[in-house]
């Protein structure tokens, strides 16, 4: 990379996309303003858009005088009084090895301006750094040590998007605690009436950001066939950022996650912010291709990465959301305090399901069919404190259930040549997580453990305190540097939102952090769910979505579940490949697979670590087809996924290898499938294909297909 600096002759600035298609500039306005502005392909996409922070600060308190307190206030606005005085330009090209992914190689280009704005007036300033790519950019604001900005309260993040339009938005509400809530589809206008409908009931714990605050990544489309896509990447000792809409100019503001006294962030120079992410393509297609948001974070911190692979599992989890077995031992909640009872002399209710029988059912299971590990939730001791509300609950992660041998079942999953995958449910409990990490940790490493999904339910305590708050990104971080230290992956539930930290650290292999499978035993997900989640909450890193239902029926389980899933095999089998992730599970029971071997072949067969991705068809929200090459083999595997409306899918197979002959093995729904109660019915069928080959295979809304191509031997 060629950096060359220069002090700055005019108040405007303009850096391009490498292929020239995407310009940013930026200018000072009246006032000492700064603002910039984003250009494609000759047309505006983003209008005239503020830059800069507010400050909090004792120092506007009622006892000083009037010109006192103005001059404090003044004091704490870096949203004016600028002017551009030194610019760095710069280009970079590279390409780079991630760890897993979804291709081998990424290649990472842009062009670079950094620009230094400088308040005379209190003789201090920042840096603006704006990295442009062909698809999109980033830009970050950077806090250099200087004599007058040292320590330093953000009250404000006065970022904003100006929009162009009443743009199409796909969205859910901004939030500070979660994001499992089923996504809409409005203009911007509309985002204001439809959000109280769509509050999440099933979280006593949320707190909206306001009635019209949106969650990134937030996509948008114009009427003239533009895509935008608005995130951050990178988000380290620093709060989550969401998006308040001015409904009237159509101009989106930066509204960061709060703490508990109110503060949005806590810095001392040098120090940084995010970056603030812009994609801007015009084929949907190539939002799924980008990787912008990998690219704009650091190369890996991990230099031994050899102990970090990706994990095809099943575990002991499905049947408890569904109603089948419980997390606790006992059901006497009301006497259950964790290190005051004996639990060897507690009453079990029967129906735990991490007790050594289970298990051993799973790994066997797992172990005739080439699973890598089993996870198992509900092992260990405290979850009746949990459930049944007392206030003072607490896990400390190392004490199994009586009915759970941590021992022999670690030795007979080796035996078997599975692993099994802790769980640590902290309840929300950072605190005590810290507490006892370096413990739980130790205790994973003794029996071979190399795999924790961690899960936040609840309430972030100590009470206030909030998902997505500086603090607790602080914690998620500091977790998953800890579990490096031990050579373990995480596989965070219910943390914040990913911005691409997976490249820097790649043991974190998966998050949920968006509504998941377990939604469709507690209401439903939306049929167009799985076909935005690649759009939106995928732009960050990939998702525990936990695919794989192949009983839709939940009434099979307990009789107090009605629930009945709106979805198909063929639509579950295609999540596995539309649905990116180096973790994936089969969800369900081995006896509800074990009713549809054939259809489970293709669970078995599908990889999860690939050489190269292909983006067929693509539509927020309508449908995504993705075809992957293997990283080991010369197979392709292609999935698809039908979102508001039954479609046909027509693709064609020019990512084969010309003038090879291969076999496909299409999964595909029946002709009287549907999605109410036909979600059984479905045909596999194989031909013969080429490079030459195109498809059409129909699909049902919130269903889809799968197909296994492999060489003719």
């Amino acid at each position: 990379m060629a950096i060359a600096v220069s002090p700055a002759l005019f108040a405007a600035e303009t850096v391009k996309s490498p292929d020239g298609n995407l310009i940013v500039n930026v200018d000072i306005l009246d006032g000492g303003i700064p603002v910039y502005t984003v250009d494609y392909k000759g047309k505006r996409v983003v209008n005239p858009s503020r830059l800069g922070f507010t400050l909090q600060s004792e120092s506007t308190r009622r006892s000083f005088t009037a010109d006192a307190r103005k001059a404090a206030a003044d004091a704490l606005q870096m949203t004016s009084g600028f002017s551009i005085t030194d610019t760095e330009r710069g280009s970079f090209d590279e390409t780079w090895k991630p760890v897993w992914g979804e291709e081998t190689e990424i290649r990472c280009n842009y062009n670079e301006m950094a620009l230094r704005l400088t308040q005379k007036e209190f003789d201090r300033y920042i840096t603006v750094r704006f990295r442009v790519f062909d698809d999109g950019l980033g830009f970050r604001y950077e806090f250099p040590a200087q004599p007058n900005l040292t320590y330093f309260v953000i009250k404000e993040e006065d970022t904003e998007f100006a929009m162009t339009g009443d743009h199409w938005a796909y969205w859910i509400p901004g939030d500070y605690d979660t994001q499992e809530y089923n996504y809409s589809k409005t203009r911007l206008s509309g985002i204001r009436g439809k959000l109280p409908s769509i509050l999440n009931p099933n979280n006593a714990s949320t707190t909206p950001a306001g009635p019209t605050a949106v969650q990134t990544a937030l996509q948008l489309k114009t009427d003239d066939g533009i895509y935008l896509n608005i995130h951050e990447a990178g988000t380290k000792n620093y709060p989550t950022m969401h998006l308040e809409l001015n409904d009237t100019t159509m101009t989106f503001k930066a509204h960061l996650t709060p703490d508990i006294t109110g503060a949005k962030g806590y810095m001392q120079t040098p120090d940084m912010t995010p970056w603030r992410t812009v994609m801007v393509v015009d084929d949907a297609r190539a939002i799924l291709a980008s990787r912008l948001i990998l690219n704009l974070n650091d190369p890996s911190q991990i230099e031994d990465t050899s102990w970090i692979k990706p994990v095809k599992y099943m575990g002991v989890w499905w049947e408890m959301i569904a109603g089948k077995g419980t997390w606790a031992y006992t059901d006497d909640y009301a006497s259950v305090k964790l290190g005051e009872t004996d639990y060897s002399k507690a009453t079990p209710n029967g129906r735990h399901s991490a007790n050594n029988a289970n298990v051993k059912r799973y790994i066997d299971f797992a172990a005739k069919h080439g699973f890598d590990e089993v996870l198992v939730e509900g092992w260990n001791e405290g979850w009746e404190d949990w459930i049944g509300n007392n206030k003072d609950y607490v896990f400390d992660f190392v004490t199994p259930y009586p009915d759970f041998d941590i021992e022999e079942l670690n030795r007979y999953a080796k035996e078997k040549g599975v692993k099994l995958m802790m769980h640590h449910e902290t309840s929300g409990a950072v605190r005590n997580y810290e507490r006892h990490m370096e413990e739980a940790y130790n205790l994973m490493n003794k029996y071979g453990y190399d795999a924790v999904k961690s899960g936040y339910v609840g309430n972030i305590l100590p009470i206030g305190e909030k998902h997505y708050s500086q603090q607790t990104n602080n914690h998620y971080l500091h977790a998953i540097k800890e579990a490096a230290r031990h050579k373990i992956m995480v596989n965070a539930h219910e943390a914040s939102r990913p911005t691409g930290l997976s490249r820097t650290y790649p043991n974190l292999v998966g998050n949920e952090s968006a509504r998941g499978t377990e939604y469709q035993a507690m209401g439903g997900n939306a049929k167009w769910h799985t076909s935005i989640l690649p759009f939106t909450r995928l732009q960050g890193g990939p998702m525990d979505y936990t695919p794989g239902i192949f009983e839709f029926d939940l009434s099979t389980f307990t009789p107090a579940n009605n629930s009945k899933i709106a979805s198909t095999i063929p639509g579950q089998l295609a999540l596995y490949v539309t649905m990116y992730s180096p973790l994936q599970m089969a969800a369900d029971l081995p006896e509800h697979y074990e009713k549809h071997m054939d259809a489970f072949q293709f669970i078995k067969d599908v990889p999860v670590e690939w050489e190269r991705s292909v983006y067929l068809e693509a539509e927020p929200m309508d449908y995504v087809t993705v075809a992957r090459k293997d990283k080991n083999s010369d197979e392709w595997y292609v999935g698809s996924t039908a979102g508001t409306a039954d479609r046909t899918s027509k693709i064609k197979l020019g990512f084969l290898d010309p003038g090879r002959k291969y076999v496909a093995t299409i999964y595909a729904e029946a002709p009287d499938a549907n999605t109410v109660d036909g979600q059984t019915r479905y045909k596999i069928t194989e031909r013969k294909v080429d490079s030459k080959t195109t498809l059409s295979i129909h699909e049902l809304a919130g269903g889809g297909y799968a197909i296994a191509i492999k060489p003719v031997k």
